[in-house]
């Protein structure tokens, strides 16, 4: 099996699982329906946890342009296989999107909300404010990659890092994906909204193409700076563009709260 091939049916898998365990939830009708943010977090963590198994000995199980980014600002990751792999995701998981609605087709034609179908493929805020949904998941993301390359300097018995990494994703879910649904991997959010974009959806509504830059930028930002950050104090290895990505981190946290107090003002004045 190619990289290129190992990198799509890996995140198909992911894609399946955890898309999967979002449709059980929140579809009419469905035995797991209202099951809730714990069943849907520990669906993500376990469906990673296969998804690894698949195609982790082939390709490394990236499964996340994210991380592959991350590995290539540390010098884990060839650049030259950067765009294999992150096209690979992608339509690995417009894959897994055209899955799930097939598996769940039945419950699609049930369920009468916009919304809530768009939820099954892609993220949406509890509080649509978009600087703030970037920081959570710049944080989210940066907690990740940080994550998997704390896994990588430590040994663990063969065949469970796996298994640790889907407790990583597990803990982020619980921790911070309350804000944004902790989309964390472009593909995840990009592929099945491309999916419910082009599927015969009934009553589908509107893909949200307005909100899609967020689970794109918001990850790619926090995994660069997850690299340069463990280069900076793991590796000891000095770079300005850290110190760069960091000021504009901050930036993004100064301009919400500022934001986000400016539209408490207003309420305040108008009640």
């Amino acid at each position: 099996m190619s990289l290129f091939v190992a990198e799509l049916i890996g995140t198909m898998i992911l894609i399946i699982l955890g898309v999967g365990v979002v449709a059980g939830v929140v579809l009419k009708d469905s035995k797991a329906e209202a099951s809730d943010w714990i069943v849907i977090t520990l669906g993500w963590g376990l469906g990673l946890t296969i998804a690894i198994y698949a195609v982790g000995g082939i390709s490394g199980a990236h499964l996340n342009p994210a991380v592959t980014l991350g590995f290539a600002v540390v010098g884990d990751f060839p650049w030259a296989k950067v765009p294999m792999y992150i096209l690979a995701q992608i339509i690995g998981a417009i894959l897994g999107g055209i899955i799930v609605f097939y598996g769940y087709i039945a419950h699609f034609y049930k369920t009468t909300d916009a919304t809530t179908k768009l939820g099954v493929f892609a993220t949406i805020p509890a509080i649509r404010n978009p600087i703030a949904n970037l920081i959570t998941e710049v944080i989210g993301t940066f907690i990740l990659i940080l994550g998997l390359l704390f896994i990588g300097t430590n040994e663990f018995t063969e065949g469970l890092n796996p298994i640790v990494v889907g407790l990583l994703i597990l803990s982020i879910g619980l921790s911070l994906g309350g804000p944004t649904g902790y989309a964390i991997n472009p593909a995840r959010d990009l592929g099945p909204r491309i999916a419910h974009f082009i599927l015969p959806i009934p009553n589908k509504g509107s893909s949200d193409w307005s909100y899609s830059w967020i689970p794109i930028i918001g990850p790619i930002l926090g995994s660069i700076l997850a690299a340069l950050f463990y280069k900076q104090f793991y590796l000891n290895t000095n770079s300005i563009m850290f110190w760069v990505f960091l000021a504009l981190t901050f930036g993004l946290f100064i301009l919400a709260q500022l934001k986000l107090a400016r539209q408490q003002n207003i309420i305040q004045e108008e009640i």
